[in-house]
């Protein structure tokens, strides 16, 4: 009897830069936060604000008029001239504002269109886990610079010593995720300075702008006069508006970059999902003066604090955006990603560890992320499985 050995199983080689890629450690740990039972304070999908009822209504009435198709690729016009009245300085929506599919491809499409593989890319540090994503599939390498906790600021001394002659783009968060620090015109100044000496893109992802709170005013990169013609502003309806799943982001930029922006968006993805654009435009939501959500927010932002404080977790609260950093530090001993998964088995409640925002994810950051855009629901009952303490 002849034995047959099988041959060793060969696959055809894959792109070296998937291995670049985060692991997505975010979703992993919503995954085991399910199997516990827990109450998810560590994803941002929004409790709050809910979605416009007049932009669901629109959407379904667009949706079975048969209303199925394509946009332009450049966005829906009437839409991009809503949210550029609604953007300081009035940019021009046919030549300086792009629809993407959600402010992940905005991102995606910005690095792109800006860096090419071996280019350089400052990034502040802790950062939203999807600029290092973005900017592997671009190729690019990033620099860190590291900020400072709590009030997380830079050393400027730092923060010059990370450009130089290979530098392409830095990339700002304001309102920042998971720090909730929002940028001061001096430090947009200060990051212009460094963009004109080095020719530089500043990449600005601005989803949270309209979340800021005790008397903060957000100020765009875009308001800069250095800036003007050398930024790339992201924006998007997923979180003030809580249509998450509808995928509608945008792009600002100069006319010549935004050129460059939708040469890419072409080839990525075609357009944004037409008829829901289409459906936000009809609704008249982007132009309703009585949606106002920030306050909302900034009670639960109050009472997120109040809540992990009486809780015995100190917490700093955010200038913006809606996600609280946390400094664990001085109540526990354990490292950050065993106080989440103990804290989610002892009390089933998530929160994410601080070190997913961090480059190297085995260095504990001593700090986690608790999202408070959550419903009234959930805040209670997050008291509830708390009120005995951490």
């Amino acid at each position: 009897m002849t034995t047959v050995t099988a041959s060793p199983r060969t696959l055809p080689r894959g792109a070296a830069r998937v291995g670049a890629l985060p692991a997505g450690s975010l979703a992993q740990l919503l995954h085991l936060g399910k199997e516990l039972g827990a109450l998810d304070l560590a994803g941002g999908v929004p409790g709050t604000p809910l979605p416009p009822r007049a932009a669901l209504t629109a959407a379904a009435g667009h949706l079975l008029d048969g209303d199925n198709q394509y946009e332009d690729t450049s966005g829906n016009l009437a839409l991009r001239e809503q949210i550029a009245a609604g953007l300081p300085g009035g940019p021009d929506p046919r030549t300086e504002l792009t629809i993407t599919t959600g402010a992940s491809e905005a991102l995606s499409i910005a690095m792109l269109a800006t860096v090419d593989p071996g280019d350089e890319v400052v990034l502040l540090e802790p950062f939203y886990e999807n600029f290092l994503a973005a900017l592997a599939l671009a190729g690019g390498v990033p620099r860190f610079v590291g900020l400072r906790a709590s009030d997380w600021r830079w050393d400027p001394e730092e923060l010059a010593a990370a450009f130089g002659p290979r530098t392409k783009a830095v990339v700002v968060n304001s309102p920042a995720n998971p720090t909730g620090r929002t940028l001061t015109r001096p430090e947009l100044t200060e990051l212009a300075a460094l963009c004109e000496k080095w020719n530089v893109t500043l990449i600005s992802d601005e989803v949270y702008a309209p979340f800021v709170y005790d008397d903060r005013r957000h100020v765009s990169a875009a308001e800069i006069p250095a800036l003007r013609d050398r930024s790339i502003v992201i924006g998007s309806l997923s979180k003030a508006y809580a249509l998450s799943g509808w995928r509608i982001g945008h792009l600002r930029a100069c006319p010549e970059i935004t050129e460059r922006l939708r040469a890419v968006h072409l080839a990525t993805s075609f357009s944004a999902t037409g008829p829901l654009q289409r459906a936000v435009a009809a609704s008249g939501v982007l132009t309703d003066p009585s949606w106002r959500p920030a306050e909302r927010l900034r009670q639960l932002r109050d009472r997120m604090v109040a809540l992990f404080t009486e809780a015995g977790l100190p917490c700093r609260a955010p200038e913006g955006g809606c996600y609280i950093m946390a400094d664990i530090r001085r109540i526990t001993d354990e490292d950050c990603e065993s106080f989440v998964r103990s804290l989610a088995a002892r009390r089933r409640v998530l929160v994410v560890p601080g070190r997913c925002f961090f480059r190297d994810h085995t260095i504990d950051s001593g700090h986690v992320r608790i999202a408070f855009n959550k419903s009234t629901e959930v805040l209670e009952e997050a008291e509830r499985r708390l009120a005995e303490g951490l």
